[in-house]
């Protein structure tokens, strides 16, 4: 078994609809995933015991990857593998890194044991979190319900980004809590390429700030992804991302990157190692 490298890349949401906590107590959403290429990266090599290690020095014992393990595990064994996660996604940024980690396991499982269209990767993609399905699918999606009702969509033409992250973070928990006290619509998926995500409504002032200077900057569009807090703004070119992030007030930027959106076949790489 020759080692692998599976990319892990992050996601925007261009459209997020949240709806009402329902009697499972979880949200319904409406919600347009884009894969973009600032990405994480897992190896995967046979080793005499399973392992997982990792440049991060905070990646909790418990983590994603440790779980989409072990629930893999219930399907098919699971032969010892020295996983190695190279991180560099930014933690609870509404970008998806955990999440894509773990998607990027399952489909470096499915390689390994040679059943890529076996039905329980869903399952258990599913099991691990809500955006998990989503990078199983990888470039454009629209995803209903909990996330696992997801439709790919056609590739876009490329789109130069900046994402930042400011220096606050978003637990996903309590941004959903602020929205449990808000009265608002259920939006509908737009027609066209419209920006919107209802987490705004509960975003740390600095999120709101960011978007309005990217815009101001010279951004066609600024929105928070997820639930927060990163912000990305869509520019025409790489070079006016490149810009505007040198004119970003530095207090604003914890993390930041210019990137651009991936294709389908770009965010599902697999690369067989030497």
């Amino acid at each position: 078994m020759r080692p692998l490298r599976v990319l892990c890349p992050a996601k925007i949401n261009t459209f997020l609809a949240v709806g009402r906590v329902d009697t499972r107590g979880m949200h319904p959403l409406r919600t347009v995933f884009q894969a973009i290429d600032w990405c994480e990266e897992l190896t995967l090599a046979p080793a005499d015991e399973t392992r997982l290690t990792s440049n991060w020095p905070d990646l909790p014992m418990e983590n994603t990857l440790t779980k989409a393990l072990r629930l893999a595990g219930e399907y098919f064994d699971i032969p010892a593998l020295h996983i190695h996660l190279e991180k560099r996604i930014p933690h609870q940024s509404g970008l998806g890194g955990g999440s894509s980690d773990a998607a990027g396991l399952l489909r470096g499982l499915a390689r390994l044991i040679g059943q890529p269209k076996a039905p329980f990767w869903n399952d258990v993609a599913q099991a691990v979190g809500a955006d998990v399905p989503f990078f199983m699918v990888g470039g454009r999606a629209r995803a209903e319900g909990y996330g696992e009702k997801l439709t790919p969509l056609p590739d876009p033409p490329s789109q130069a980004l900046l994402v930042v992250q400011p220096p606050v973070t978003v637990p996903t928990g309590p941004a959903f809590a602020a929205l449990d006290g808000l009265d608002y619509p259920w939006r509908e998926f737009p027609e066209g390429g419209e920006l919107y995500n209802d987490f705004e409504r509960v975003a740390p002032c600095e999120c709101g700030e960011l978007a309005e200077r990217m815009q101001v900057l010279g951004a066609s569009g600024a929105m928070l992804t997820g639930s927060g807090s990163a912000v990305f703004g869509e520019f025409a070119t790489h070079e006016l991302a490149e810009r505007a992030l040198r004119a970003l007030p530095s207090e604003l930027v914890l993390h930041a990157r210019v990137c651009r959106t991936l294709t389908r076949a770009e965010s599902l790489a697999i690369e067989v190692m030497k």
